[in-house]
């Protein structure tokens, strides 16, 4: 049977580029409410598929942007798999920046260009064509529930409720979830750790409007200046965050981590090239795949203040603002990172300025065992699907529910994705690599036959 439904995915390969093209088409932008309408219509158009494909699918309202519940009829005795992804994306500014419009899927080079292409609509879209050709056979081995979500760009903020209100109905034996990479082209891998996330928004105020500079400088109190200074101290010389407590629980790489990522065939030069830039940075002491995978970091994600339109303005702005995250590694508790963040802050910035401090997201690191039965199913299904024997490796983002699962439904993940680490995610010209949505569909077509055999 399976390689009648190998036989289908291969033969279906335009047609399923053809619907992953409507579905990139859909601006389901989270962030924006003027995109709400393009939310529930990219959820209704999610629960068709897979209807189309065998399931009994829903649209779940929630208080922000609805879920997809979508299941097969289970039975009795058989492995059941909770298949968790999400249909929203991150928004697409800078658009200057985009070669084609990224809702406008584009085909170039062998990739599908547009937001949402690898994160997560093209790794969705993989596990409900792999759905559809077990259907066209007769169906699944496996009892299965889709769950995809609209806010996981956005901290997904009703997720962890709607998850406690439909326990039953996520109740599952493994779950798995693609939305993680290849370690390059031609290594696939399955990822078994990821790093946890504080996402922060800082705001200082002087005066309640805009100021002369000239009548006003040196004089009244400067909010862009002195968040330069502020964030300033939050890193030392040498790359280490200068956060009291920050590194206290931080788990050491262990000796033979460190010697299965030392044999793996990273290119230092490649991925300068792949970034165009002069150097590579970070925390001292360590290579660039620890830095990613096992090392905690904190990032200004963005920064405004002041005027920054055309020409000159000569003003004290009233106000200045930074975006910051932090990429925690096991075992960093998130809230405990929170507050140390919160309380350097306000010991460090000068009492002549207001300081806000806003909490818009965080999640705990996740490392899945590396051993065990499912590991083994899933390293079988992989190399089947890619001709290729997949690497274990940890990743450098943070993927909330993973945790989540875990406490709530106390079920392990199986971390399966197929993108490519140049797939530009979160960033302008987005794509995902045909190559790799077919091989990923055979791999999670492979995978749900594998996965049968935890029960019987």
């Amino acid at each position: 049977m399976l390689e009648q439904v190998l036989q289908t995915i291969e033969a279906g390969r335009q047609q399923s580029l053809a619907g992953l093209t409507q579905l990139l088409s859909i601006p389901s932008v989270s962030a924006k409410p003027e995109h709400k309408p393009d939310m529930q219509r990219c959820a209704q158009w999610l629960a068709a598929q897979f209807a189309h494909a065998g399931l009994d699918a829903q649209v779940m309202p929630t208080a922000g942007h609805p879920m997809v519940l979508a299941k097969n009829q289970h039975q009795a005795g058989r492995a059941t798999v909770l298949l968790y992804g999400h249909y929203d994306v991150q928004p697409v500014e800078p658009l200057d920046q985009w070669t084609t419009p990224p809702f406008a899927p584009t085909i170039r080079n062998g990739a599908i260009y547009a937001r949402g292409a690898a994160d997560d609509k093209g790794q969705v879209w993989a596990h409900i064509q792999a759905i559809a050709a077990w259907h066209a056979h007769g169906g699944l081995p496996v009892n299965i529930t889709a769950l995809i979500e609209g806010e996981e760009e956005i901290g997904s903020e009703n997720l962890e409720t709607f998850v406690r209100q439909h326990q039953d109905d996520l109740h599952a034996d493994i779950a798995v979830i693609s939305d993680t990479n290849q370690f390059a082209k031609g290594i696939p891998a399955i990822t078994y750790g990821l790093r946890g996330l504080v996402y922060m928004e800082v705001k200082l105020t002087g005066a309640d409007h805009d100021l002369h500079s000239g009548l006003y400088g040196g004089v009244a109190p400067n909010p862009a200046n002195e968040l330069c200074k502020l964030l300033a101290t939050l890193h030392e010389h040498h790359g280490r965050v200068n956060i009291p407590g920050f590194y206290d629980a931080v788990e050491p790489v262990t000796p033979p981590e460190r010697g299965e990522w030392s044999k793996l065939p990273f290119d230092e030069k490649a991925l300068l090239a792949e970034l165009n830039a002069p150097a590579l940075s970070g925390e001292a002491g360590y290579t660039a795949i620890e830095r990613e995978w096992a090392r905690p970091t904190l990032d200004i994600n963005g920064l405004t203040s002041g005027y920054q339109g055309p020409g000159a303005k000569t003003i004290i702005p009233a106000t200045a603002s930074a975006k910051v995250s932090m990429r925690l590694v096991p075992h960093q508790d998130p809230l405990k990172i929170r507050e140390a963040f919160t309380q350097t802050l306000q010991d460090r910035c000068p009492k002549n300025i207001k300081l806000e401090i806003t909490c818009h997201s965080h999640c705990g690191p996740v490392l899945v065992p590396r051993a065990g039965r499912a590991m083994q199913l899933a390293t079988e299904a992989v190399e089947t699907g890619f001709a290729a024997k997949p690497t274990l490796m940890r990743g450098g983002g943070s993927i909330p529910v993973v945790s989540l699962i875990k406490s709530v439904l106390g079920i392990d993940t199986l971390l399966v994705g197929c993108g490519l680490p140049d797939d530009r995610v979160h960033s302008p010209n987005e794509k995902f690599d045909l190559e790799a949505l077919h091989s990923g569909t055979r791999t999670v077509a492979v995978l749900y036959q594998k996965l049968a055999q935890l029960k019987g």
